[in-house]
């Protein structure tokens, strides 16, 4: 089976723990180095809250061309910076070639 793990700031990564998912709360320097050791250790999927990924993203760009982990960006209990549905527009308009998503926004 699969693993999945979530990054980010405890208070909101901990009630992805009843879900089932491993949860790895982590700031500042650990949350590359938490990436990294997921990343080698099998994990399918990684969620990573926006904040704690717009502090890791040498790291995160670096596995965008592998197939596993799949590192999906989501929002903190402080609510979105936008870098999620930023990478939604990019991706859909990369395979797509036009952004059909958002038009002219």
């Amino acid at each position: 089976m699969s693993k999945i793990g979530v990054i980010g700031d405890s208070d909101s990564v901990v009630g992805f723990k009843s879900l089932g998912i491993d949860v790895y709360p982590a700031t500042g320097g650990e949350i590359m180095k938490t990436i990294n050791r997921l990343a080698s250790g099998g994990y399918s999927i990684i969620f990573i809250t926006e904040q704690a990924a717009e502090q890791a993203t040498e790291t995160i760009d670096r596995y965008k061309t592998m197939p596993f982990p799949a590192i999906i960006p989501i929002p903190s209990n402080r609510g979105t910076t936008g870098l999620g549905m930023k990478n939604i527009r990019a991706n859909v308009e990369k395979a797509i070639g036009a952004d059909i998503l958002f038009g002219d926004e």
